[in-house]
């Protein structure tokens, strides 16, 4: 198999070439170390060398044999060091897998490495002091979004079909929409992120993957989902396989699309434009639609970003060796020292915070059966728009200013509901646009179904960025 070959297929298909046996599992991980070399040097996507051997995994599973790539973005391997994309933590070793991770194995997806992300995890710009820039496939002077974003570089660039990612406030969907990828946050509870991440996170964290295609977001589901044993968080269990509802009717649906963001940011207008036209098409599919959203009090979603941030950095001021100050990027200073004073009438306050918005959301979707909106409020960003490492940032500006660039995925963490970005628009000089469809909560269902059409009527996969490993 050559790279151009191999740069061709989603991850199913992948599969089912090592199922007929044309090609054989060590052939693919062969040709897909290749990819990961020739890509990150490309990209800088890559946390640490890749691994040698590949994790352990099954070899009977839905995904035998497909190559895969973990996120460095706290314990999720056994005897994999991780690094929260910081040069202050010099590499902690997992002492035991993440529920989620012992799924991946068991569904025989193939770990060859360990992606970058900004410093912990907070940041929609995937440019650690670290690490550095990881660069887009699409243009390499833009970034790639975060934190997810050295998975979202290396599946665009056709290093491997699928990649893991976590989403604490849009960090699956915004390298997503970045990138040209499906990024899907599952409901809250659908996919463990315990024993160690999941309840720590204020239930507002969410571990999946990144694809290229719907079918690989929808097998991949069923691969992983249903609660962990003791999971504070549980979602209703499907009705049947998701796989199933690909192509299946999704019904007349009531359809609400906005293109305000609640923060007030600038939405850019290439941006909301490809918003509306999703709606659009799904109007022309049958489906009523109205101009409408939620009801948001922003104060309420900062407060409980705050909060989240907190817990992200707790487990440092808790550890029995404190980081060195001097090597930790200036935002994750000003974070610690906020979550020094944090105090328990702190904590009650964002829950109820919480409360609200989680509310006013639900009380949407008793009306309405989708909310379409833009993923981003922008075009990709250059290198060095979002600087994490930006002295004058206090806790609450850094906040902001990442909420500016993507304002409409961060209230759905703190709702619950299952929220998908599809790579369903271009700009003029060709950069991916993603756009978010979020259903009502326990509904990934109804997303698939609409994915799958919207994937058949506005296609993506003959849009390519200008750079690939495929291409000769």
């Amino acid at each position: 198999m050559e790279l151009h070959e191999y740069a061709r297929y989603d991850a199913v298909g992948l599969r089912n070439l090592i199922r007929a046996g044309e090609v054989t599992a060590d052939e693919v991980e062969a040709v897909a170390r290749k990819a990961l070399a020739v890509a990150d040097t490309e990209v800088n996507g890559l946390a640490s060398p890749v691994f040698a051997p590949a994790l352990d995994h099954a070899d009977d599973g839905p995904f035998a044999g497909v190559p895969f790539l973990i996120k460095d973005h706290g314990p999720v391997a056994k005897g994999v060091p991780f690094f929260l994309g910081s040069r202050a933590l010099p590499g902690v070793v997992a002492q035991h897998d993440s529920e989620l991770m012992t799924r991946f194995r068991a569904a025989g997806l193939v770990t060859l490495g360990l992606t970058t992300v900004p410093e912990m995890a907070i940041s929609f710009s995937t440019e650690s002091v670290r690490y550095g820039p990881t660069r887009n496939p699409w243009d390499p002077e833009r970034g790639v979004g975060g934190s997810s974003g050295g998975a979202a570089a290396l599946v665009a660039a056709g290093a491997v079909p699928i990649a893991h990612g976590s989403d604490g406030a849009g960090s699956i969907r915004v390298p997503a929409s970045c990138c040209g990828l499906v990024g899907l946050k599952p409901s809250r509870g659908r996919v463990p992120c315990g024993p160690d991440m999941g309840e720590a996170m204020l239930g507002m964290a969410y571990e999946f993957g990144l694809t290229r295609t719907v079918r690989d977001a929808a097998h991949l589901l069923d691969a992983v989902h249903g609660p962990g044993v003791g999971d504070k968080y549980t979602a209703p269990p499907p009705r049947r396989r998701y796989v199933d509802e690909l192509g299946a009717d999704p019904g007349r649906l009531r359809v609400a699309v906005t293109t305000k963001a609640w923060s007030g940011a600038v939405v850019d207008g290439d941006v909301a434009a490809a918003a509306v036209l999703v709606a659009r098409m799904l109007e022309r599919m049958g489906h009523p639609v109205t101009d409408a959203g939620p009801v948001v009090d922003w104060d309420a979603v900062m407060q409980s970003m705050t909060a989240e941030a907190v817990a992200i950095a707790s487990p440092l001021l808790m550890a029995p060796r404190q980081p060195d100050p001097a090597r930790l990027e200036a935002v994750s200073r000003r974070l610690l020292d906020v979550a020094r004073e944090y105090s328990a009438l702190d904590l009650m306050a964002a829950f109820a915070a919480q409360n609200t918005v989680t509310r006013s959301v639900g009380a949407f979707f008793t009306e309405y059966d989708l909310l379409i909106t833009p993923t981003l409020g922008r075009l990709p960003a250059p290198h060095g728009t979002l600087r994490y490492d930006d002295p004058g940032h206090t806790l609450t500006s850094w906040l902001q200013s990442i909420s500016d660039y993507g304002p409409f995925t961060m209230v759905f963490n703190i709702s619950g509901q299952p929220a998908i970005s599809l790579p369903l628009g271009h700009s003029d000089s060709g950069l991916p646009i993603g756009v978010q469809i979020i259903a009502p909560y326990g509904r990934e269902d109804v997303l698939f179904r609409i994915a799958a059409q919207l994937e058949q009527a506005m296609p993506w996969k003959d849009r390519a960025p200008g750079f690939s490993v495929g291409r000769r």
